[in-house]
């Protein structure tokens, strides 16, 4: 059983992603799909306590940008003996930008929101009680590249370079990847 934890801007691929490769074998879980819940935090983690209780894997489909915001997530998953997973969506603030021109209705989000995101977005790191973190990229080709991160920790955002993630955290030869067995 796993809970996996999305971290990317609006309009980075984070649904797409989630139908491409974890649709056939994973619950999705997105504060989108609640409508006008009153309360869609609360809402969100009735719905993952339910799922990991029932035995089934999740994905969380939200921005999840801070590690304040991912820490009841991890704990929950934690809770139920799931293996927690992040997919860390390298920020890309002009792909993101432009992809949410091409939304309609209510998937279309202000572009003020992706700016805010893009300037609190915080890296995952191990420490936090991520089992897994893999760093996903979408290049021009719009097809996904994948990597797992490796080491201990990630630097935090106060040492970082740049507020747009410039400098790539250190990565694996691309390999074998988990998410592969649903491309069927």
């Amino acid at each position: 059983m796993e809970l996996i934890v999305f971290i990317g801007l609006q309009g980075s691929g984070k649904s797409t992603f989630y139908h491409t490769y974890f649709a056939a074998t994973h619950d999705h879980i997105s504060k989108d799909l609640l409508g006008n819940n009153k309360n869609p935090n609360r809402r969100q983690l009735q719905l993952i306590e339910s799922a990991l209780q029932a035995k089934h894997s999740v994905v969380v489909d939200n921005t999840n940008p801070t590690f304040e915001v991912r820490k009841l997530l991890i704990e929950l998953g934690h809770l139920y003996g799931a293996t927690i997973t992040g997919y860390y969506f390298e920020p890309n603030l002009k792909q993101s930008l432009e992809r949410n021109k091409q939304r309609s209705g209510k998937a279309k989000v202000p572009d003020v929101a992706i700016y805010a995101t893009n300037k609190k977005i915080e890296p995952p790191t191990y420490a936090e009680g991520f089992d897994k973190i893999y760093l996903v990229r979408t290049p021009a080709n719009a097809l996904f590249e994948i990597n797992e991160w490796s080491g201990n920790t990630l630097m935090p955002p106060q040492s970082q370079p740049s507020k747009h993630l410039q400098v790539s955290p250190p990565i694996e030869t691309p390999g074998p990847h988990p998410a592969k067995q649903n491309d069927a």
